[in-house]
């Protein structure tokens, strides 16, 4: 019975969302654009898919093969654009390349024109100040964006859920010290403390994470944390008391989920504050390494390179399309928890 409630209180929320068309579409949008980023090896890279070489089949963008495999001199990983790899495979079998024979960090060598190059058909976005795609840079930097979003509004929702319902529930002395706790953290200079660090050391993909889930984590406190203070004092709490119901179970079992579901509202909105956040620092040059494909570096290459506008208006679209995909599913989110709409 319990299992027919839920699936039907799902079906209602399914259907209020796509009442939304726009909400809709823009959700439809943003899979596929994600779910190219997340084959985009197979979509752009300089390494084939496949080849045959001598009557064997080899699957470079499995595995990493050595030049000498190839009648190369070094027991170097292969360069597959190198000229003379290339005719040896060509001479005795074939490569089969992605659509984009270039990963984010290729550096076109042939290219006719100085650097940054505007688009053509070789480069359909045109090239960067490097000579490095910028179609490619964007699907992989696509890709980094939105898992880090995915990750920090994931973990940063958990602890805040977390915080937020202890302090609710148990509410007097626990409550006003969270609350003094929450209130000098939020004083702290985040950019800050991310320029001192930046300073000591180059914060990698999980290092960058971890920094910035340590000031995040506070967004959905203040959301839970009245939730629960609204709710322990409700009369299903007091029975559960009453029966010696543990104060785990009252508070993840029974409000909890009330609470969740005023904070789910609130997680794509909180998804486009993170891939800002990230673009942001990396534009400062206080995010990610420089190896790893970027949309803060293409912005700030947009910035450095204003005789190449191509590089500005790409990234601008790809950051307004992409936000503005994430704002409308969370609109139609909001609407379909919103019981007045829907009643």
């Amino acid at each position: 019975m319990k299992n027919k409630i839920n699936s039907v209180a799902l079906s209602r929320l399914y259907n209020a969302f796509c009442q939304n068309r726009r909400a809709g579409i823009s959700l439809i949008v943003f899979l596929v654009l994600f779910g190219l980023s997340l084959i985009a090896e197979f979509i752009a890279n300089d390494k084939p898919l496949w080849l045959k070489y001598k009557g064997e089949f080899y699957f470079p963008i499995f595995q990493t093969y050595t030049d000498k495999q190839f009648g190369g001199d070094f027991p170097t990983p292969a360069d597959y654009r190198d000229p003379l790899i290339r005719d040896n495979i060509n001479q005795n079998g074939y490569m089969v390349f992605p659509l984009f024979p270039y990963s984010f960090n290729t550096i076109d060598y042939d290219l006719d024109v100085p650097t940054p190059s505007a688009p053509t058909l070789r480069h359909w976005l045109g090239t960067d100040d490097e000579g490095r795609d910028i179609l490619v840079r964007i699907l992989y930097g696509l890709r980094i964006s939105v898992v880090f979003a995915v990750l920090l509004t994931t973990l940063s929702s958990a602890i805040g859920i977390i915080a937020g319902a202890i302090q609710g529930y148990f509410g007097g002395k626990v409550d006003i010290i969270f609350q003094r706790i929450l209130e000098i953290w939020e004083t702290l200079p985040q950019l800050f403390v991310l320029i001192i660090i930046a300073s000591i050391f180059v914060p990698g993909f999980w290092a960058l994470l971890l920094i910035m889930l340590a000031f995040s984590w506070i967004n959905l406190t203040g959301v839970v944390r009245a939730e629960f203070l609204r709710t322990r004092n409700f009369e299903f709490v007091k029975a559960a008391k009453a029966l010696g119901v543990s104060n785990f179970r009252i508070m993840f079992r029974h409000i909890l989920p009330n609470a969740v579901i005023a904070s789910v509202t609130f997680i794509p909105f909180y998804l486009a504050e993170a891939i800002t956040a990230l673009t942001a620092l990396d534009f400062l040059g206080l995010g990610l390494p420089t190896e790893y494909p970027s949309l803060g570096d293409l912005v700030r290459q947009g910035k450095d390179n204003l005789q190449a506008p191509w590089i500005g208006i790409s990234i601008f679209i790809v950051l307004s399309t992409l936000l503005s995909l994430l704002i409308f599913i969370g609109e139609g989110v909001r609407d379909a928890f919103d019981t007045r709409k829907n009643q």
